[in-house]
């Protein structure tokens, strides 16, 4: 068994071709040759009969065979995420969009590739609220986002649907708020997702990133309500019967997003749309460092 030394760390754990491979595919590299990559690494490690390697060597290493396949770009930014994280860089990360965008998958994809152990969903902080507050105070917390304009008397002059969205992503956006504290205050990296993560209702500060998923049309969304339900115990007819209101919900969202300048995102092929908000995340990173 090879172990892998970090001095700065003091610790010593066995290699792993899969943190490698998941590191590789931080520089923008698809999984098959991210584990091919890593295989060629371990291959030269073993062959040099080494039993003890630091997390230099590796890096160095990888960097290399990056190279010698003609990806200097992607070896540039496999560096630079590296050193990101030796640095223990703080990141949040907040993913919004309507519901049924595919919100959710996409968290759980970049949570996986950035190593981000905190994924909250906002439907669990709404949960949560119901929990602790009456219908008869809060009304538009207890039903779903859609609805919300029926739970509340919006002036005449307003959007019952809009108001009442809105009306609830404030009051989520309390316990929004309230993680994005925890997380600045212990130093942790987080990743926030749910219809609740509205440009304009949330403060970001240093390294916090925002985006909205969105999808082409209804019928891209009606579909993707019923593979959902293949996962789930959530009933597509519920979705779909409001799929109107629904596309009103992501218009207002994409007006809010292009007013606060937050990147939005259409969500056709998930490797497209977790490799966009990646690499965007990383050139920012890179920006803020000068």
């Amino acid at each position: 068994m090879m172990l892998v030394t970090d001095e700065e760390k003091k610790i010593r754990l066995p290699f792993s071709r899969g943190i490698l491979t998941r590191s590789i595919m931080l520089a923008g590299i698809d999984v098959g040759l991210a584990y091919a990559i890593a295989s060629e690494v371990q291959r030269e490690l073993e062959g040099a009969a080494k039993r003890v390697v630091s997390t230099d060597e590796i890096r160095e290493l990888t960097y290399r065979k990056l190279l010698e396949k003609g990806l200097r770009e992607q070896a540039e930014r496999y560096l630079l995420w590296r050193k990101l994280k030796r640095r223990k860089i703080r990141i949040a990360i907040l993913i919004g969009g309507a519901t049924g965008v595919g919100k959710s998958t996409i968290s759980t994809e970049i949570a996986f590739r950035l190593g981000i152990r905190s994924i909250i969903g906002t439907d669990t902080i709404r949960e949560v609220m119901r929990k602790m507050i009456a219908p008869d105070l809060l009304p538009d917390i207890h039903v779903s986002s859609f609805l919300a304009g029926e739970a509340v008397n919006p002036p005449a002059e307003v959007d019952p649907l809009i108001y009442g969205f809105g009306m609830q992503v404030k009051h989520v956006s309390t316990g929004i708020e309230a993680v994005l504290e925890r997380s600045r205050r212990e130093g942790f990296n987080t990743l926030i997702e749910g219809i609740h993560v509205v440009p304009g209702f949330v403060d970001l500060k240093g390294n916090e990133f925002m985006y909205l998923i969105t999808v082409p049309d209804r019928d891209y969304l009606e579909g993707h309500f019923y593979e959902r339900a293949r996962y789930s115990l959530r009933d597509p007819r519920k979705y779909i019967e409001n799929i109107d209101r629904i596309m009103e919900i992501q218009d207002y969202l994409i007006k809010l997003a292009r007013k606060h300048g937050v990147p939005i995102v259409e969500n056709v092929e998930l490797e497209k749309t977790v490799e966009r908000i990646i690499s965007d995340v990383i050139r920012r990173l890179e920006k803020s460092r000068g």
